[in-house]
């Protein structure tokens, strides 16, 4: 593992949640996810009942995930591609996630699991300075 793969994968350990691109009948999607960090790979939550993990089964995908250090008021950005491969955890990486989202979109959440085993990464810091923190809290995303 490269340098740059070894410092994304733990900084992805400091995040929960990132998301999930690859296509779907030849279009393009992003999807949130939770993770965690086991073995040096990545191991996702997403819910079964979207079929999201059907598209990513057996694929090559992106995934990112980003995070805003309050103390130092670095954000750092975490991307890399690999194959995502859909399997069962182990009891301890299953109580690693946590509790389970009660519905998605109105219905009762299914979990699915896909392990990523990241092949490229790339690794991004944007330095806003400490009082970043109070002023992220009004940031507003507009479409």
């Amino acid at each position: 593992m490269s340098t740059e793969e070894i410092r994304a994968i733990e900084l992805l350990g400091r995040a929960s949640y990132g998301r999930v691109a690859t296509s779907m009948r030849a279009m393009p999607f992003v999807a949130p996810a939770r993770h965690i960090v086991s073995g040096g790979s990545v191991l996702i939550r997403m819910h079964e009942g979207l079929g999201y993990h059907q598209a990513c089964d057996g694929s090559v995908v992106a995934y990112g995930a980003d995070d805003l250090d309050p103390a130092s008021g670095v954000l750092w950005s975490v991307q890399f591609t690999g194959t995502a491969e859909i399997v069962e955890p182990t009891a301890s990486e299953a109580a690693a996630f946590g509790p389970e989202p009660l519905s998605v979109d109105g219905e009762p959440f299914v979990p699915v699991y896909m392990r990523i085993e990241p092949q490229f990464a790339t690794v991004h810091s944007m330095e806003y300075g400490p009082s970043a923190a109070a002023a992220a809290r009004h940031l507003r995303h507009v479409a």
